[in-house]
């Protein structure tokens, strides 16, 4: 019997180039899908954060003859010594009570090393700010957190500056931000119609800033900056600081992300949280007067229809 012996083509040169040009492509096509998917993904664990921080809130209200948590550090507390921040009054109510009971009987409740918790119900997973959760400048330091407080929803202030004393009523004997002056039951706007939280990024290079969760004067947005001596008043007049949508902050390099304003890693919008615990995505259609009406817990404003 005679064998017949059939050659084998490989690919040509020409062949394989075709070959991996579709696999680029494919590739090409694929990534903006896959950073969809991500960003999507991101965006709800993003929500669930702000979701469960509201909630955490009114539950807080709920174990506190209707109160909500104080704006900054204050005394009255006894499990701590007397002074905790505005995250802190929330770990019991958020199912972090271990970071918690880490700081009793320190005297605060960064104290016993909690300063440096870092508690991921406080960080946006798009927030490319930070890489450890901490102040990069700082990494073994405090935490930061990618939200903050409406300082006109959670102190004792109200929209205009004492004449007499521009620090007052803001500031108690300790120099700090006391508790505000509504409770979850009585703001004037209502709940749903009211800014609790915004995004902002964990940390600004231009300012060499952080937003931090567990620092006394940490982590607000409103007219007054942590320590106002050095950075002043903000927000004046009528004309809150809109969010900036689509702005980045980058570890090196310029940026145009500023810690005055709402921010985030999102492409379309920054969430916020109402007072009510829902949580929304702001866009860049939103005017002046819309904003202002939901910063503003009192100001009888009605958000238009961009909102």
């Amino acid at each position: 019997m005679s064998r017949i012996v059939k050659k084998l083509r490989g690919f040509t040169l020409i062949e394989l180039l075709v070959v991996i040009a579709i696999i680029a492509i494919l590739i090409g096509l694929l990534l903006p899908a896959v950073q969809k998917v991500r960003e999507a993904a991101a965006r709800m664990t993003c929500g669930n954060n702000l979701k469960q921080i509201g909630i955490g809130i009114h539950n807080y209200a709920s174990a506190n003859q209707d109160k909500i948590p104080p704006m900054e550090a204050y005394s009255g507390s006894a499990a701590t010594g007397g002074w905790y921040t505005f995250d802190a009054a929330l770990l019991n109510f958020i199912e972090q009570d271990n970071v918690w009971k880490a700081s009793l009987n320190s005297g605060a409740s960064w104290g016993n090393g909690m300063h440096a918790a870092v508690v991921k119900t406080f960080l946006c997973p798009s927030d490319s700010s930070h890489t450890t959760g901490r102040r990069p400048t700082d990494p073994n330091g405090w935490a930061a957190t990618s939200y903050s407080q409406n300082n006109y929803m959670f102190t004792n202030g109200t929209n205009q500056n004492n004449q007499n004393n521009p620090w007052e009523p803001y500031i108690n004997n300790f120099g700090w931000l006391t508790a505000s002056r509504f409770t979850i039951g009585n703001i004037p706007d209502g709940t749903t119609g009211t800014v609790g939280m915004v995004e902002r990024f964990a940390y600004y290079k231009g300012y060499d800033w952080s937003p931090l969760w567990n620092h006394p004067t940490g982590a607000h947005h409103g007219k007054y900056h942590q320590w106002t001596t050095l950075y002043g008043q903000f927000l004046n007049g009528s004309n809150l600081y809109l969010p900036q949508i689509g702005y980045q902050s980058k570890q090196s390099g310029n940026f145009q992300a500023h810690p005055y304003y709402p921010n985030g890693g999102h492409a379309t919008s920054v969430l916020v949280m109402m007072m009510d615990g829902s949580v929304r995505g702001v866009t860049g259609g939103v005017s002046q007067g819309t904003w202002n009406a939901v910063i503003y817990p009192d100001d009888g404003g009605i958000p238009g229809s961009n909102w």
